[in-house]
């Protein structure tokens, strides 16, 4: 990959002052050196910026670099990490000291012979964003800008942002592996609000992955500010929601974010190796619709969610998690495999070098089904067409789940009526993916917004899913419908 040399990690091969095997070898000895079974060294640099642009003014511009190691050793369940922001022997040999402190036992292993792992390419660029002039991401934000403000009068503010980064890892682990990996990043996004008699109505439409700023090419600044634009407007004419049980029939693509938190975190391993999980221990049994496979796709070619390379040097794939509504698997990390006696999945993944790897998703997606999407909106005599979702809140321990819809329409004898403002999704995330009587051949995935927290980490990620129908769902609105 070609990149400016002002954005290439130190530690990287040809780098100023580059971390090689060797260094790695004498640096894993040191953290095992007490007595520790497992080593592994993880260094990261990152480098990015942003930019805000708002009623005719940039607002805000922001660049910054960070760069570190994380040094994790295990000795059966128990787990030590240190980090270090400085680069140097005597700093570095330190940290791997301090992790090492959790296994006293003395007599550990002295030395290990890294080899080179070859990863996927999954997301290689010809060059950098961080390459671009700031006046050209400013353009784009203009260009946004206006676009918004042409659509209709009533269009009375636009906001425009733009973020990048580039992430160089490097992992090396007592297993014998070491890893590079560049993880590019764009996003952008826009903000409208719409105002008619005192009534005001925010839309918003937003994008990118792991990819150059030709991705503008495809979705252009002015498709996302007209998007922005058209939600806000909608919304103006918005009418209180219903409440009660109903049929609710969700949008392809971003609606995969509820099957993302009222699912997906519960079939992360460490939630069910230590039992907190709903699915814990269910292997095998039928956890849903026998319409519904979810999978996690680190594969999936330029998306924010693909990784090449996990945070512990594992090579992610393909996990199928539920299979004709039968649960299969669970997402794994090293120490929830080695639990498990099976392969790590490639799911280990840390917000930086400050943090130690959790079994985590990447792009994770309900697969297609057999039905017309058309068919399915003409089957709904009465309920909610849930287009775009907002923020949520979610119980890991059982799957109950709160989600609030920033765009979500009244569906009235198989056509979409009026749009609805106020809209909750109540319910158990096991439970609904049981109610889906009926599944879309448009799978469709996100468009490069979502960023996932857990333990205080965000790491970011994908979801996907096509039209779905739930039989029944209690929506939370401001009067009985």
């Amino acid at each position: 990959m070609s990149r400016a040399k002002d954005y290439r990690a130190p530690f990287f091969p040809g780098g100023d002052s580059a971390v090689d095997a060797t260094l790695c070898e004498r640096l894993i000895a040191v953290a095992l050196a007490k007595g520790g079974q497992y080593a592994d060294l993880f260094f990261e640099y990152r480098a990015g910026g942003g930019f805000t642009y708002d009623e005719g003014l940039l607002k805000a511009a922001s660049r910054g670099v960070s760069m570190g190691l994380g040094v994790r050793v295990l000795r059966g369940e128990a787990t030590g990490y240190a980090y270090t922001e400085e680069l140097t022997w005597d700093a570095m040999r330190r940290v791997a000291e301090t992790a090492a402190q959790i296994a006293l036992g003395g007599g550990g292993m002295q030395h290990v012979a890294l080899r080179e792992r070859t990863v996927a390419r999954r997301y290689e660029l010809p060059a950098s964003s961080l390459d671009v002039p700031g006046l050209d991401k400013r353009a784009l934000l203009e260009r946004a800008s206006r676009a918004g403000h042409a659509h209709d009068p009533r269009i009375v503010k636009v906001e425009a942002s733009f973020s990048e980064e580039i992430r160089e890892i490097l992992v090396a682990t007592s297993d014998g592996t070491m890893a590079y990996d560049v993880q590019p990043m764009i996003r952008f996004g826009v903000r409208a609000l719409a105002e008619r008699d005192g009534r005001r109505q925010e839309g918003s439409s937003g994008g990118g992955g792991r990819t150059t700023m030709a991705y503008f090419e495809g979705k252009s600044p002015e498709w996302h500010a007209r998007e922005a634009a058209r939600q806000a407007l909608v919304m103006l004419d918005a009418v209180d929601a219903p409440a009660g049980e109903m049929a609710v029939v969700l949008a392809p693509g971003d609606s995969g974010i509820l099957l993302h938190e009222a699912v997906g975190h519960g079939l992360e391993a460490d939630f069910n190796r230590k039992g907190t999980s709903n699915y814990a221990g269910q292997i095998g049994n039928e956890v849903a619709s026998a319409l519904c496979t979810v999978v996690d796709d680190a594969t999936l070619l330029s998306s924010r969610g693909a990784i090449n390379v996990d945070d512990e040097g594992h090579e992610p794939g393909r996990s199928v998690l539920i299979e004709g509504g039968r649960l299969v698997g669970y997402l794994h990390d090293r120490i929830s495999a080695k639990h498990y006696a099976i392969e790590p999945t490639g799911n280990g993944r840390r917000e930086s070098f400050g943090a130690a790897p959790l079994p985590r998703m990447t792009n994770t997606i309900l697969l297609a089904g057999p039905h017309d999407p058309g068919e399915i909106l003409a089957s709904v005599e009465r309920g909610v067409f849930a287009r775009k979702f907002g923020g949520g809140q979610v119980d890991i321990s059982n799957g109950d789940f709160v989600f609030s819809l920033t765009e979500s329409y009244l569906i009235e004898d198989g056509k979409l009526t009026t749009p609805l403002k106020g809209v909750n999704l109540i319910g158990n995330g096991p439970d609904v993916l049981r109610r889906v009587t009926m599944l879309g051949t448009d799978l469709e995935t996100s468009d490069g917004i979502w960023t996932c927290g857990k333990a205080g980490q965000s790491v970011p990620v994908g979801v996907g899913c096509p039209t779905i129908k739930i039989d029944r769902i209690t929506v939370g609105g401001t009067r009985i419908g």
